[in-house]
């Protein structure tokens, strides 16, 4: 089979199916009692719909989860930093009646350091030389850094190769997934939405495969973009958009492709990034805390991993994801982002699926293989986020079966441990009692059950939150690259904005784009958690607090072959980086992939894999 790959997508319009769903806000526990598996409280009620949660001033956070004095200075930090990159962006909104659109590919680029500064000899007002110093210092401080997508490359955002390579190289690559039937059909239901079948048959896709046929090719798609398809009320046809040849079509495809960008930006920070890495683990967190003593030698190995979870989850959910936040207020769902995000966990989340390789395989993206390390093989070899995940998720699997099997050398010595079983209780029954009796529910009876467990868990608080999170001002610090909405749809003949598209499309290509004070407010949120905090704890490397809990020599020894493990990992991942044959992580202008390189340093650096789910 040739490996090759096309993307595709009907997608017609930028508005996700779930806002013609949920008429309101949704409180935690609100959805059909399925709450996200979140642990903090919700605010009560509002008085006018039950539905709805009211808004609180805090949320209480213990005091030995909340954050110590260097992080919380970082974030201060970076709010006032956010907040001053947006006072010149703001002003130009107000002054344009609420929304200066970018009248020109310069006025992006205006954004960001890099863009313009004043040299030695310019301009002559400037008397002193210190002058333009301060003045360009202060230019720095308001403007953005260039994001790493278009580093290399300003025009990246253009080619469909780039496109394409974001889905397996880029801040979302999760979704991906092998195309195993054609016309791809949609769950929805067929009365509300019309015929359930895609546009996009196996005809429409020959069309454009040249002379290959469509067993020759490996198709991929984008699970959530063809999932968030939906028809409007007078049910128009279905579109297909491809690349084509005349400027008409042309343009029509950039703007399909950019219509796809919100869809996937928002089921990224809504489900994949919120769900599945920050929410999710709250349980765990809570139940340890409850249930497993300090010294018990799970809670020791857990809580690096746990640290700072719950005050990052209050402050989120205090200014992100509330009412009105920046998340309803800049991505396309609105304020439906947390009714999809509850159906999204009623509907999607799997415990047993945070495992990396039994998502992989869920997908069709990796093949059983007994004679791999992870006991999966991977379809594509140039797949970054999957091949250097891998390397980690092994790397914490063997840390934790050796970690067990340290402390649990009896027989049933699992089954016994009294603590160790009420924590697993209180995850399925309270933390996530809504799916109590899921019967994908691993049992915890053995040590392998055990070291699976909290293989998953630790993966899922490292790895995967930082191969999610930490590439979203890299890639969607260019508003061009990834629109976390559209202002516009795509036009159709007969359409009075046909005829303004047919025009000027650049100008109307970029009016459909969020304005400059839209767009500067999501950089600025995405520059802050995309940043590290110089008390940031790295995987495989020593704990600020608690370093030399155990005297235990073979536990030290385990810790120390984990560091060279990861040590070895780093080099692997250099290497690839340089490989010419690795083309979606090396080739002119493109970034390397360093989203799962273990360590880094303070700020947005593309690279780091933190303990916890600290961002």
């Amino acid at each position: 089979m040739r490996e090759s790959m096309t993307t595709l997508f009907t997608t017609t319009w930028a508005v996700l199916t779930v806002a013609k769903i949920w008429p309101g806000r949704f409180s935690a526990a609100a959805m059909n009692s399925h709450f996200h598996g979140a642990a903090e409280l919700d605010g009560p009620p509002t008085e006018t719909d039950q539905l709805c949660e009211s808004r609180l001033g805090s949320f209480y956070v213990p005091r030995d989860e909340a954050f110590e004095e260097a992080k919380q200075s970082a974030l201060e930090a970076a709010q006032l930093r956010a907040l001053l990159r947006n006072l010149i962006p703001a002003a130009s909104d107000f002054l344009a009646g609420g929304g200066a659109p970018f009248a020109s590919f310069s006025e992006v680029d205006a954004l960001y350091s890099d863009g313009f500064l004043m040299g030695e000899d310019e301009p002559k007002w400037f008397a002193h030389q210190i002058l333009a110093n301060i003045w360009n210092s202060w230019q720095r401080m308001m403007r953005f850094d260039t994001p790493a997508v278009i580093k290399g490359d300003r025009f990246s955002w253009l080619r469909d190769g780039e496109f394409a390579r974001q889905m397996l190289a880029g801040v979302n690559p999760v979704n991906i997934e092998l195309l195993r039937e054609l016309p791809i059909s949609s769950k929805l239901d067929p009365d509300v939405y019309g015929p359930p079948e895609s546009a996009l048959t196996k005809e429409v896709i020959e069309r454009d495969l040249l002379e290959m046929s469509l067993e020759e090719v490996f198709l991929l798609v984008l699970d959530n973009v063809r999932r968030n398809e939906f028809l409007s009320n007078n049910r128009r046809s279905k579109r297909v958009f491809t690349h084509g040849q005349d400027a008409t079509t042309q343009w029509m495809w950039k703007l399909a492709k950019a219509h796809v960008w919100p869809n996937d930006a928002s089921i990224h920070q809504i489900v994949n990034h919120l769900l599945r890495t920050h929410v999710c683990t709250e349980p765990y967190i809570i139940a340890m805390h409850r249930q497993l003593s300090v010294m018990h030698p799970i809670y020791k190995l857990l809580y690096p991993h746990m640290r700072y979870t719950l005050a990052v989850n209050a402050f989120a959910r205090k200014n992100l994801i509330s009412g009105g936040g920046i998340i309803e207020a800049s991505y396309s769902p609105g304020k439906y982002a947390m009714g999809l995000s509850s159906a999204a966990y009623k509907t999607m989340w799997r415990f047993d699926m945070d495992a990396l390789p039994a998502d992989l395989l869920q997908r069709g993206m990796a093949v059983q293989d007994p004679c791999m390390p992870s006991g999966v093989k991977l379809v594509i070899e140039d797949y970054p986020y999957a091949s250097d995940g891998l390397l980690i998720w092994q790397a914490i699997k063997e840390l934790a079966e050796a970690y067990v099997e340290h402390f649990y050398c009896e027989p049933n010595s699992v089954k016994s441990d009294l603590e160790l079983q009420a924590w697993w209780d209180e995850i399925l029954n309270i933390g996530h009692a809504d799916k109590r009796n899921e019967p994908w529910w691993p049992k915890l009876h053995t040590n392998e059950d055990l070291s699976s467990i909290l293989t998953t868990m630790i993966w899922t608080t490292s790895g995967q939150h930082a191969a999610i999170n930490f590439g979203q001002y890299p890639f969607g610090g260019c508003p061009l690259n990834r629109p976390t909405f559209m202002r516009r749809l795509i036009p159709q003949e007969g359409e009075p904005d046909y005829e303004k598209f047919k025009l000027n499309p650049e100008e109307f290509f970029l009016s459909s784009l969020p304005t400059r004070y839209q767009a500067s407010k999501v950089m600025a949120t995405q520059e802050s958690v995309s940043s590290h905090s110089p008390d940031e704890e790295y995987l495989g490397k020593p704990n600020s607090s608690g370093n030399h809990w155990t005297n235990d020599e073979d536990i030290q020894n385990l810790y120390s072959k984990f560091a060279d493990q990861l040590e070895a990992i780093e080099k692997m991942i250099n290497l690839r980086n340089k490989d010419i044959q690795l083309q979606n992580r090396c080739g002119a202008g493109v970034p390397p992939y360093e989203l799962l390189h273990p360590t880094s340093g303070p700020g947005v650096t593309g690279r780091g894999i933190p303990k916890s789910v600290s961002a």
